[in-house]
């Protein structure tokens, strides 16, 4: 069985749900705390291509996002800030053969697996 990979936030109920669903199926899970450990640049651009764009994985909920005027900007703008102030990626990612996907709901998870 392949390596699923979560972009994981313990404090996050759907990431809390979601690694629970890879892990009660039996899965390989490769846990990230993507707070800790942030992607670089080249990974989370392609993380964000996967999922439909920056703004799919923008986090606005609980963050200054909207205050900065993210949700308008482009791109390579939202990117910046998610490389600054990684609480603007949205979780949890997960990543494995079935593809690359924001897993909400958590249910998700189980199309990446």
């Amino acid at each position: 069985m392949a390596i699923i990979t979560i972009w994981h936030n313990p404090k996050c109920g759907t990431s809390l749900n979601a690694l629970a669903l890879l892990q009660e199926q039996g899965h390989d899970v490769r846990v990230i705390e993507y707070l800790k450990t942030p992607p670089d640049a080249a990974t989370l651009a392609g993380v964000a291509a996967a999922v439909g764009g920056a703004k799919a994985l923008l986090r606005t909920r609980g963050t200054d996002a909207e205050e900065r005027g993210l949700p308008q900007a482009d791109d390579a703008i939202i990117l910046a800030a998610m490389l600054a102030d990684p609480i603007l990626i949205n979780r949890p990612v997960v990543i494995g053969p079935g593809g690359t996907m924001l897993a909400r709901p958590a249910e998700r998870a189980l199309d990446a697996a």
